[in-house]
């Protein structure tokens, strides 16, 4: 079985190519015990880190099985992700068999194109087909980052102290183009939004920053205060919406 947590349908669609078994965890996020020949997780990494949903998922989970593998997609720079995740979870008692990072298109609005990122060979096949044979032959692995890579995640993290707007979803804005379609109380990971005299609204300033809602949504009502592109929005293509609405709905 594969653990996955998706905003856009990138992560859902690498959960998919690597296993028939699929579970979001947003679905079973008060964590669980867990048991199959492999389990893998597949998550978006963030700054270099694991969003909160998936990384309060494994504290609150055991997994049973001999070959646990951790796949981290990212956009543009993975620094040391890979490294740094694994042994956040060893010291958590969570060790995993073989980790790496997958790069995918980068849909964070504040820094990236969208149109121009859709627009460079990821290699995402040759990566995703490589991640597939690892797996199947179970090979053990975990990357080394270099220290430029450690330096990198460092900064991230520095900056965001300061200006946490970066990662804490504050910069989210729900305008007055609001149609009331409900798009993005539907996928939001965390039930963050609600409908009020019909229009969208925040329960909490803050969140995930996931960037499902803005993404997600037809009208192009929720903005940020800083977007490379305003008018650019992303979802994976070989994803729908219904199911990314399947894998985040908190409304049951």
């Amino acid at each position: 079985m594969v653990f996955y947590f998706t905003a856009t349908g990138n992560c859902l669609y690498i959960a998919k190519e690597l296993d028939s078994t699929t579970v979001s965890i947003p679905k079973v996020k008060l964590g669980g015990t867990f048991e199959d020949d492999k389990i893998g997780i597949v998550s978006p990494v963030y700054g270099g880190e694991l969003p909160n949903i998936v990384l309060n998922f494994i504290k609150a989970s055991t997994f049973k099985t001999p070959y646990l593998y951790l796949i981290l997609t990212y956009g543009h720079d993975a620094t040391d992700s890979a490294e740094f995740t694994y042994n956040l979870c060893k010291s958590l008692g969570k060790e995993f068999n073989y980790v790496n990072n997958l790069l995918m298109v980068d849909n964070y609005l504040p820094n990236f194109d969208i149109e121009k990122e859709k627009a460079i060979d990821k290699k995402i096949p040759e990566q995703l087909a490589q991640i597939k044979a690892d797996i199947e032959s179970r090979k053990e692995y975990i990357p080394t980052a270099s220290k430029q890579a450690k330096t990198g995640h460092k900064m991230f993290r520095a900056a965001s102290k300061l200006m946490p707007a970066l990662i804490d979803g504050s910069a989210l804005q729900m305008t007055d183009k609001c149609i009331g379609c409900t798009l993005c109380t539907k996928v939001c990971p965390i039930g963050n939004i609600v409908m009020e005299n019909g229009k969208a609204k925040r329960v909490n300033k803050k969140c995930e920053f996931c960037l499902a809602c803005i993404h997600a949504c037809p009208n192009n009502a929720i903005a940020l205060k800083r977007e490379k592109n305003p008018n650019a929005r992303f979802l994976n293509e070989n994803i729908n919406i219904n199911e990314i609405i399947n894998s985040n709905n908190q409304e049951g």
